[in-house]
């Protein structure tokens, strides 16, 4: 979905979906990221966490919202301010409440590329560990039917609510970002210790998990940053990391949101801002892969 300079308008909030239904926003498909061969990547809405440099703010609140995009508007001298109702499309509804059973059918209908690539499902966000129960069942039924699974997570939640998931899945791509306590505290609102002893508990009970790192200039993008990483990761059975290079691709959703964009004017980094970063990493034995 194209999301072009706008202005949020009253949204409709409703209740958090039950165990029984979950909340998305977009579903990806022919996705070469985010885990092995052709996949689709289903978006939960909903994130604790407050990154700067999120390219999915959509993502953040649990609640449907509703937007209108100006440049689609007719200006009718009567609007009903109805997305049902609006002839041009200027409305538009980010997030829908799906079942398990509605949510299976659709991911089966891309399951001729899962088997011809040895590719599968993702589920990312927002963060999918505050629909826990509902994801750990969808991935159950799509395991049962031999589909490659996956989740995107930053590990910040109960190990109660993680390890169900998460043994559930093939492969988990774990975000470490900001490695200092106190700054991923302030910052981001996450939790470093819990995320770290989540990851350990993850790698302990026998799930393969794949780091990823994102290279945020001013944040995460530094060497000591990465050493503690590294620092973290060594004693830990994982021979293959993701550097994900900061983009500024969601800057326009920032605008129909109308949320101020943190990173406004800040370039992405080049392969040789990159390529020390990932001297380190490989020097220290990891198999590197630069994006998801």
């Amino acid at each position: 979905m194209t999301l072009s300079a706008a202005r949020r308008i009253n949204c409709k909030c409703i209740d958090y979906p039950t165990d029984e239904t979950a909340r998305i926003f977009n579903i990806q498909r022919y996705s070469l990221n985010d885990g092995q061969g052709i996949r689709t990547v289903i978006f939960f809405k909903g994130c604790p966490h407050r990154c700067p440099w999120c390219a999915n703010p959509e993502s953040i609140s649990g609640s449907i919202e509703t937007v209108r995009r100006e440049k689609k508007c007719l200006h009718r001298a009567v609007c009903l301010n109805d997305v049902d109702e609006c002839p041009s499309g200027a409305l538009a509804r980010i997030g829908r409440d799906v079942t398990l059973d509605g949510l299976e059918k659709e991911a089966l209908k891309d399951d001729i590329f899962f088997r011809s690539s040895s590719g599968g499902v993702t589920l990312s966000g927002g963060e999918v560990l505050m629909q826990a129960e509902f994801a750990t069942r969808f991935l159950a039924r799509l395991r049962r039917l031999g589909i490659n699974t996956a989740i995107e997570t930053a590990g910040d939640a109960s190990a109660a609510r993680l390890l169900p998931l998460a043994r559930q899945c093939d492969d988990v791509l774990f975000d470490l970002k900001i490695m200092d306590e106190k700054q991923s505290k302030e910052v981001l609102h996450i939790n470093l210790p819990r995320v770290l002893k989540n990851m350990r508990l993850l790698v302990a009970n026998g799930i393969h998990v794949i780091p990823r790192i994102p290279l945020i200039p001013g944040y995460t993008m530094t060497r000591e940053n990465m050493c503690r990483v590294l620092d973290v990761l060594a004693p830990l059975a994982i021979d293959e990391l993701h550097l994900l290079p900061f983009h500024p691709y969601g800057e326009p959703k920032y605008s129909l949101l109308d949320r101020p964009w943190q990173m406004k004017g800040i370039p992405a980094p080049d392969e040789s801002d990159i390529a020390p970063l990932r001297l380190m990493a490989e020097s220290a034995g990891y198999r590197i892969k630069v994006g998801g």
